[in-house]
């Protein structure tokens, strides 16, 4: 019997094989680990940015309802078993030991017949529906991993096909413009099963109304059929109403930080509205406390006062631009110091033309990630950005060193804010907390 870190090694050895995208080699493993993924009601969300977030208040929204829900997302920020939770809870350590062990079995019969071997992400998936097929759930929120058409999690048939917002990202996989990777995204959609879609570009939505019409799916569209306005905001929290075609909801409040959390939230709501489409009506207060209740960790999430300490996860140009959006609103004259780490794999530069100019002082640093940009490499690309005013410049290697850094340099008036990329918020925000 594996040990749970003997379990964990296992899995992230899996990383060797790279990323494939495709659905033989999943399919091949869950039938020869049984189908688990079968007979599970499931909202399937894809799409660039929000995803977490949006899969986060549809559960909240439903265990708020009374239902046992399970949670698939990933990356994880803090612990691997994050990706995995029922009603809130992580799997247990000795759960992941368990079924990684069956697993491991199924991979090698996998071998020992020809089939090849799966990834990390598909080994990861595999073991979910495991467990969430013991766990007898009323509802699965399934979040894609990348993409949408060949992702690990599209083996199923959902209740409900959610897409958020469509930006770049992954282009090396998904493809160069927003209609071909609108195109990948939409391959979540099945015949006749609703679609909701948050706010899109005009190229990215011409591609879901033209699927959901090849395919013969109602399209509930967040703006045109749902919509909001905000009454209220601060570090605490925003308060609005929200139209949608069932409902009228009024004061609605949530935790969850930036304009953007308005669109995910709304397309959360017209999530479960959906399932009326199966005679599952989810109540007005479900909404109303699951809202509430809705956490989402390491997105503008706060982290401490005096200095005002803000982490979030944004690793793409467009949710950089809301982390910017942010920072604008709700520091506004405030000093801001950017701890900075990303992966060399992303389009770093434009990342850095949007957010580089608000910040008086950056720490250049480098996340957990063997796909790190190394912190001189940053230093220099901000240095080539042609700015009007350069901020001061500080090279940390150690995430340790990096927040050490910051404090020094930040005074009780004023802001620093950590952001690149998951992997630089996860190692973050342990250390804060303790």
């Amino acid at each position: 019997m594996l040990s749970y870190r003997e379990a964990l090694e296992f899995i992230h050895g899996m990383n060797r094989f790279g990323i494939k995208l495709g659905l033989q080699k999943i399919t091949r493993l869950l039938q020869l680990l049984g189908n688990p993924h079968e007979g599970i009601k499931i909202i399937h969300v894809a799409g660039t940015n929000g995803k977490g977030s949006t899969c986060a208040m549809i559960d909240s929204i439903l265990r708020a309802a009374g239902y046992r829900v399970g949670l698939y997302t990933s990356p994880y920020l803090e612990v691997f078993n994050e990706r995995i939770r029922v009603n809130g809870r992580n799997i247990p350590d000795e759960d992941i030991a368990r079924l990684t062990e069956k697993v491991r079995k199924a991979i090698r019969e996998m071998e020992a017949r020809g089939w090849g071997v799966p990834t990390e992400f598909e080994v990861v998936t595999a073991l979910g529906f495991m467990y969430f097929k013991e766990q007898n759930l009323d509802f699965l929120v399934l979040e894609v991993g990348m993409g949408g058409r060949y992702d690990a999690t599209n083996v199923v048939t959902p209740l409900v096909s959610v897409i958020t917002s469509i930006s770049y990202d992954h282009q090396q996989y998904l493809g160069n413009t927003l209609e071909e990777i609108a195109r990948e995204k939409c391959g979540i959609i099945k015949q006749g099963v609703p679609v909701v879609t948050a706010p899109q570009e005009p190229e990215a939505m011409r591609v879901i109304e033209d699927t959901c019409r090849e395919q013969n799916c109602p399209l509930v569209k967040v703006e045109e059929k749902t919509r909001y306005r905000l009454l209220d905001w601060g570090l605490e929290g925003q308060v609005f109403s929200l139209q949608t075609s069932r409902n009228t909801y009024d004061n609605l409040k949530i935790k969850l930080l930036g304009d953007h959390q308005l669109d995910n939230a709304a397309t959360a709501v017209a999530s479960v509205e959906a399932l009326e489409h199966y005679g599952i009506n989810i109540t007005r207060q479900a909404v109303e406390k699951g809202l509430l209740e809705a956490r989402w960790p390491g997105r503008l999430e706060i982290m401490g006062r005096n200095p005002d300490v803000l982490i979030d996860g944004a690793h793409n140009p467009s949710g950089v631009g809301v982390l910017k959006s942010a920072i604008l609103k709700y520091f506004p004259g405030k000093r801001v110091i950017l701890v900075i780490g990303i992966l060399k794999d992303k389009d770093y530069l434009k990342m850095l033309e949007e957010i580089i100019p608000v910040a008086d002082a950056v720490v250049a640093t480098r996340p957990d990630s063997p796909r790190a940009l190394e912190p001189n490499e940053l230093e220099g690309s901000i240095k080539s950005l042609n700015l009007e005013k350069m901020p001061e410049i500080y090279v940390r290697e150690e995430v340790e060193e990096a927040i050490d850094t910051a404090y020094e340099i930040a005074g009780a008036s004023d802001v620093i804010v950590f952001a690149g990329s998951l992997y630089l918020i996860g190692k973050v925000r342990s250390l804060l907390k303790k």
